[in-house]
């Protein structure tokens, strides 16, 4: 097999990207260590349960809208209830699953930091782009995702970070 190696022009976007998301995701990280003391993954935790009905969802569908695996999810969520901003409960339809519910405490959490979350998100990222690149930004990125999750059928489920198991013993999602 004969290795398509990039052309320069893309090599160039590829360091630009890893160059930009790491300048973004350290920023981001930053300011959530500053404001509340929590990684960014903990953040997107409270954030989507906050967007669902009455702040709950089961484990295994929280861990593919943050696209992390289950283990990943299961270690972030226990420190998470050990800081009483969310709690789990038992899935009444699935025994084996489990359901991520935010408390009060956690919702107070997250209404205290998403300003300055929206802030520095804005700074880093929207504010230095035009409305069209905003726009070419969002379908560049949704293509990515359609890449690798297609229509359910073009990869395999093990490839997907939310369905691998770290062990025969990570059922706790």
């Amino acid at each position: 097999m004969t290795t398509r190696w990039l052309t320069p022009e893309e090599q160039r976007a590829w360091r630009a990207y890893v160059a930009g998301y790491l300048l973004l995701e350290d920023a981001i990280d930053r300011q959530l260590q500053q404001d509340a003391g929590m990684p960014h993954l903990y953040y997107s935790i409270l954030a989507h349960l906050s967007e669902t009905p009455e702040g709950r969802l089961r484990m295994t569908d929280l861990a593919e809208r943050l696209k992390i695996t289950r283990s990943r999810l299961t270690y972030a969520v226990t420190r998470l209830e050990k800081d009483g901003m969310l709690r789990r409960e038992e899935c009444r339809w699935d025994k084996r699953g489990s359901i991520a519910a935010l408390t009060e405490e956690g919702m107070a959490v997250l209404e205290n930091v998403a300003p300055g979350h929206v802030d520095t998100v804005r700074a880093a990222l929207f504010d230095r782009l035009t409305p069209e690149q905003v726009g070419q930004l969002e379908e560049i990125f949704t293509q990515v995702v359609r890449g690798f999750t297609g229509n359910g059928e073009e990869t395999a489920p093990e490839e997907l970070p939310w369905r691998r198991r770290s062990s025969p013993c990570s059922g706790s999602s």
